[in-house]
């Protein structure tokens, strides 16, 4: 018999050879080969991929990317780094506790984030107290930035964790400034028009660890690892391992579809505010963590499986306004809006 583990990788080959990863009434998330962009010997190459992301991201808001540059051997190293944090004391942890929303760094504790569309204070508590998001994480910021502050584990208790996450933030930015030239490629604006407005890597990496937990407390009405939701910025750099969970809206049928793990690819998909940049000719597509295949405890009940994932939340510069681009459609759907201001307002709702 198949481990889940062989059968989804058996199902992620067949898929993958037919260009897409996942297929399910009509809804695809393709994959995308990033070295026909990064090495292409013309403009006309360049820009042939550059269209093929645009149009996947009009159509379902979602990309698997192979090929883009990031050995495989850094992420797992990074996701190494990112298990050793989690498995320390809850003591240690809590000290590094998250504690601003314009701060957007340090640790937070399993049920204090709710993510979801809503933008009710009432309401959102009223989520949180029903089925709070059953996972932890850690957030990271630009190092360098003179006001808000990381917050790092003693060097004792997590050798290597900061100069890990540090150099993997920067790589992670470095991939969405290529990832941003290819958009503005595949939309018909210079290759290098974002370049200016993504510069100051506002940014954030956030590490995640979704415990192990008996299957009937993920059944609850409303309940998931991480509720529906769509993210804030401009794209998302996800790495998930081969657990699975991740599921992604059809947006036309309002079904949700397991996006099946890849290995060695990184899904990508629009965050709000590209998609408001982009007059929604880009789509920012609800997505979900919902449980995974499960293994039976004793005669009564079942046990998912420990999930890790990294997501780096790539967004504008903080002063950036964001307006409809110049040619995508009129009228504009959505008024101007300070990145910074819409990015705390949204996880100022999410957070306790």
């Amino acid at each position: 018999m198949l481990t889940v583990r062989t059968s989804i990788y058996r199902q992620s080959a067949f898929l993958r050879k037919r260009g897409f990863a996942t297929v399910a009434d009509n809804f695809r998330i393709p994959v995308i080969n990033f070295a026909q962009f990064r090495a292409a010997k013309s403009d006309s190459e360049k820009k042939s991929t550059a269209k093929k992301i645009v149009s996947a991201f009009k159509e379902s808001g979602f990309i698997y990317v192979e090929c883009h540059g990031i050995p495989t051997d850094t992420v797992t190293h990074v996701f190494q780094k990112s298990a050793e944090f989690f498995k320390l004391p809850t003591e240690v942890k809590q000290k590094l506790a998250w504690e601003d929303p314009r701060s957007n760094r340090g640790y937070v504790q399993i049920g204090r984030e709710r993510v979801t569309q809503s933008a009710d204070a009432a309401e959102i508590a009223a989520l949180r107290e029903k089925a709070p998001d059953l996972k932890e994480s850690m957030e990271i910021g630009r190092d360098w930035d003179s006001q808000w502050k990381n917050m790092w584990p003693n060097e004792n208790d997590a050798p290597g964790f900061k100069a890990t996450m540090l150099q993997f933030f920067q790589t992670c930015h470095d991939l969405h400034v290529e990832m941003m030239r290819s958009i503005a490629l595949g939309l018909d604006l210079q290759e290098n028009f974002f370049d200016q407005k993504i510069d100051k890597q506002c940014h954030n990496l956030r590490l995640l660890s979704y415990p192990p937990m008996k299957r009937s407390l993920l059944q609850n009405d409303g309940q998931a690892r991480a509720g529906a939701h769509s993210d804030y910025g401009t794209l998302t750099l996800l790495f998930q391992d081969m657990v699975g969970g991740l599921e992604v809206q059809n947006p036309h049928t309002g079904n949700f579809i397991p996006a099946t793990p890849i290995p060695g690819t990184i899904v990508i998909n629009v965050g709000d505010l590209l998609a408001r940049w982009s007059n929604d000719l880009l789509r920012s597509t609800l997505h979900r963590v919902v449980a995974p295949p499960a293994t039976k405890i004793g005669e009564t009940g079942v046990l998912t499986p420990t999930r890790q994932s990294i997501a780096f939340f790539s967004n504008p510069n903080f002063d950036a306004e964001i307006e409809c681009l110049p040619n995508c459609g009129s009228p504009a759907k959505y008024p101007p809006v300070n990145t910074e201001n819409y990015i705390v307002g949204r996880l100022s709702d999410t957070y306790i």
